[in-house]
């Protein structure tokens, strides 16, 4: 159970921006990878973007335009730009990291899009 803390949320306008962050208390190897999930008042935990170790992405489709996923290997950390917010953006952000022998989450982090 490696620790991961997730930091950046906040509340912000429509169309204003944040940066997350995840870092892990361990080294990240090559075939691990972290990803972002949110959950919505009354929601599901749903996947919103993902990033490999060796840099390849991918996102909801809802976000691709709007927010960019990035990995330093050498900081533990994982970062996810998000720009042009949206109310439906709102939730609480969790940091996912997985491979081969491990599947970790931190505790999440809020993010509030006023209209």
């Amino acid at each position: 159970q490696v620790p991961l803390v997730e930091s950046g949320g906040g509340l912000v306008q429509t169309g204003g921006s944040l940066r997350l962050s995840c870092t892990a208390s361990e080294v990240i190897h090559g075939g691990d990878a972290m990803a972002w999930f949110r959950q919505a008042p009354g929601k599901e935990r749903v996947w919103v973007a993902t990033v490999t170790a060796k840099g390849f992405t991918n996102y909801l489709h809802s976000v691709e335009d709007r927010f960019t996923i990035s990995i330093d290997n050498a900081k533990n950390t994982m970062y996810m730009q998000m720009d042009d917010l949206k109310p439906e953006d709102t939730g609480v952000y969790y940091c996912n990291l997985w491979g081969p022998s491990r599947n970790d989450w931190g505790q999440g982090t809020q993010v509030t899009v006023a209209s």
